[in-house]
């Protein structure tokens, strides 16, 4: 019995059988959603002890003061100093490599100048402060750090404040070193709902910020959509997605491989194949059988594979774009010979590789392009994390003497149409004042 199923876009029930394959519930869970909501009103009210009791009785620790929820900022820079000699080269090269990409990404003042003198345009200012939540636990993610920290401080951020849990007190050199690299200023070893209320609220000890973003758990998402208004969030992470487009140019190891390469994150990832052509689809289905038994997380790909994954035959590559805008991926590979004909045909992806050897792989370490990405199809609308989120816009007007003689008419005729007397009369001083002199 094969792992992932085989679908067919000339089905008489294609229509159905994709729409079932992408549905995923996204609301939250009740009982996360109260939970989340009581560990929030609990740190807001009582703040350091709120969160050294979770934090002891979630993470397996014996805090006794907040004060030993800080990490010194002496021991990242110790992590890096002390990595082995590869992984700090690694975590060095993709780190200069995020900010360089990042760098290009800076918002920059304007402003024009009207016949009159007037003058309009826009001020952008960074963040004063921010949170970055990195998860712990199951596994640690110390590229994650590189991908939340660098845009912020690119952007200028002053304070960026990291959280991550550290279940039995085990703390990942590699996730330290990369604060390092990152510029993290502060680093608390928190996580879950209460590290967000911290952040959000601020304790005795925790700076509130203005701003959290990065994945996490159910309740960690849960918490952000909970505190969203009183700071920022950049986005409610959901199951990670691949979606590879296939002529049939790269070997079908490889792409059995990019589609296990998202798998391995949870049973609720999505792989997704599309091809027209149907004897390659049957060769990666075989590379997929063959590859599957030598993952580490084979049990976790072969779950995702079953559930959410699907190998998909489609009449022609201009087909699998319009399906490719439909689905809107998180990941999206054209892994075509000629890749940059079809990108005018895709509108809907959060990062678009091109090319057979433009693996996700290296997109998610060390290409440059930021790996927060939107999912469950909010790329129709959202964009990948990167300066611009820990930057804000200002408009800037200075209006003429001789400008608040039309534009304050304009202003009033407006203003009177709407009941809006003082607004009106507001604009009608100038005219008048000008006028008179």
């Amino acid at each position: 019995m094969s792992t992932v199923r085989r679908l067919s876009s000339d089905s008489a029930d294609f229509e159905a059988q994709l729409a079932a394959l992408l549905h995923f519930e996204t609301d939250v869970d009740t009982e996360v959603d109260r939970v989340a909501a009581a560990i929030l009103a609990d740190v807001r009210e009582r703040k350091d002890r709120a969160v050294i009791e979770y934090t002891n009785r979630f993470d397996r620790l014996d805090i006794r003061h907040a004060s030993q929820l800080e990490i010194p900022k002496k021991e990242l820079s110790d992590a890096l100093l002390a990595l082995p000699s590869g992984e700090r080269q690694a975590l060095e090269e993709a780190a200069a490599r995020i900010r360089s990409f990042h760098e290009h990404q800076i918002g920059e003042d304007w402003r024009v100048t009207d016949v009159d003198g007037s003058q309009f345009g826009q001020r952008v200012t960074a963040l004063a402060s921010v949170g970055i939540y990195v998860p712990g636990g199951k596994a640690s993610y110390p590229s994650s750090v590189l991908m939340t920290a660098i845009p912020a401080s690119v952007a200028g951020v002053e304070e960026i404040v990291m959280v991550a849990p550290t279940p039995g007190g085990a703390r990942n050199p590699m996730v330290l070193a990369a604060a390092a690299l990152g510029g993290v200023s502060r680093v608390f070893c928190i996580g879950g709902a209460q590290a967000i209320g911290a952040l959000a609220y601020g304790t005795e000890t925790i700076p509130a910020v203005d701003k959290i973003v990065g994945p996490g758990n159910a309740y960690v998402a849960a918490a952000k959509r909970r505190v969203f208004g009183t700071v920022g969030i950049d986005m409610i992470a959901g199951p990670s997605e691949i979606l590879v487009v296939s002529d049939g140019s790269a070997p079908p190891e490889w792409i059995a491989m990019d589609l296990f390469s998202q798998a391995e994150h949870g049973e609720t990832s999505q792989a997704i194949l599309l091809s027209p052509d149907d004897s390659y689809i049957t060769q990666v289905e075989e590379a997929i059988e063959r590859l599957l038994p030598s993952l580490s997380r084979r049990d976790i790909v072969a779950h995702a594979l079953r559930d959410r994954c699907a190998l998909i035959r489609v009449a022609d590559l201009n087909e699998a774009c319009r399906i490719v805008n439909r689905i809107a991926p998180e990941h999206l590979e054209l892994s075509v010979k000629d890749p940059d004909a079809l990108l005018p045909l895709i509108r809907h992806a959060g990062a678009i590789f091109l090319g057979v050897y433009s693996s996700e792989a290296i997109g998610d370490y060390c290409a440059g392009p930021n790996h927060v990405l939107p999912t469950a199809r909010t790329a129709r609308f959202s964009s990948p994390l990167g300066v611009y989120d820990f930057q804000k816009r200002s408009s800037v007007l200075a209006v003429s003497r001789a400008g608040a003689q039309s534009l304050g008419k304009v202003a009033m005729t407006l203003a009177n149409a709407e009941g809006l007397s003082a607004h009106a009369r507001a604009a009608a001083f100038r005219i008048d004042q000008t006028n008179s002199q």
